[in-house]
């Protein structure tokens, strides 16, 4: 609040300033003193250590710190309709000749980001991919490899670090064309390049079975009180010793959940909304079968549910 002569009051009162409207309203009377004033602000927050208070960048989209010029080059668009007239004039020239350095970056990280904005991923995962990328690029020695199953490799790891883990068979549905064998081997030669830059391993963070149950469940279209016996039951398999990968025991959790209550899945189903073959499922109910009584949840199903369920 502030000081300000009120007309109808004839004295100095206390104004309140309507930031959505423009206002400035005195607290006493409610007479608008002023209307539609200008915000001289900026139009957004910045959490930048170095300015103060005001941040005088009214324009201009953000900086990224893994560009030689922090992203804010100038480039020179073409005229509708004038290709080959604009690369022969002046301006053509000039745009050619001040060719950005960090063209490849740019287009890589466009890639990255439109895997990311196909899978869902949030905006932290995106940007360690990149620094994930930029790393790998700095070394000079990728030249020549698959430039989307490295990409695709980027992103797969930086869901690992971010604990937010896609399995390779989501990251491949948006790798461009890139195989899981592809991504799996730039995957392999990321990380070992990564650790020759630190001179240790890289940490990759560990995949559990509960990472994957909440996804595979929605694209099942499960109820919320399935979902909350399937991630009940899977975070209790794991005080057994089932050597099984976490998202094989994910998707047989899953299929024992579903035979348990009046919505059945088929196998068919499962296979396809988790991307384990029925076959990996069926060798993992056979592994979870002897626990069952002890890692699904007594509330969700009785003695009599669990001893009518198929013998693997």
């Amino acid at each position: 609040m502030s000081d300000a002569f009120c007309s109808d009051c004839k004295r100095h009162t206390e104004v309140v300033f309507d930031h959505s409207a423009g206002d400035t309203v005195c607290s006493e009377c409610g007479l608008v003193l002023e209307s539609h004033s200008i915000d001289e602000t900026s139009e957004w927050r910045t959490f930048a250590n170095e300015s103060g208070d005001n941040d005088p960048n009214r324009v201009g989209g953000p900086s990224n710190p893994l560009l030689t010029d922090g992203g804010l080059s100038t480039v020179i668009a073409k005229p509708n309709g004038g290709g080959g007239e604009f690369l022969s004039s002046s301006l053509g020239r000039w745009q050619n000749r001040g060719s950005n350095p960090d063209r490849a970056l740019i287009l890589a990280f466009k890639t990255i980001a439109t895997m990311s904005d196909r899978l869902g991923l949030v905006a932290t995962i995106k940007d360690r991919a990149n620094e994930i990328y930029k790393r790998v690029e700095d070394q000079k020695s990728s030249r020549g490899r698959n430039q989307d199953a490295l990409l695709a490799a980027c992103l797969y790891i930086a869901c690992r670090q971010e604990d937010k883990p896609r399995t390779v068979k989501e990251i491949c549905s948006v790798a461009n064309g890139a195989t899981k064998k592809e991504i799996g081997r730039a995957k392999e030669y990321i990380v070992k390049q990564l650790g020759l830059e630190n001179g240790q391993s890289v940490e990759m963070g560990t995949i559990h079975a509960g990472d994957f149950m909440r996804r595979f469940c929605s694209n099942l279209g499960m109820n919320n009180q399935a979902v909350k016996a399937a991630q009940e039951a899977v975070q209790k398999s794991e005080e057994f010793d089932i050597r099984r990968s976490p998202i094989s025991i994910a998707a047989a959790v899953i299929y024992i959940i579903t035979q348990l209550s009046d919505d059945k899945k088929p196998l068919k189903d499962i296979s396809i909304a988790t991307g384990v073959a029925e076959g990996t499922i069926r060798n993992s109910y056979k592994d979870l079968y002897p626990h069952v009584s002890k890692i699904i949840p007594n509330w969700y199903a009785k003695e009599e549910d669990l001893k009518n369920l198929c013998s693997p």
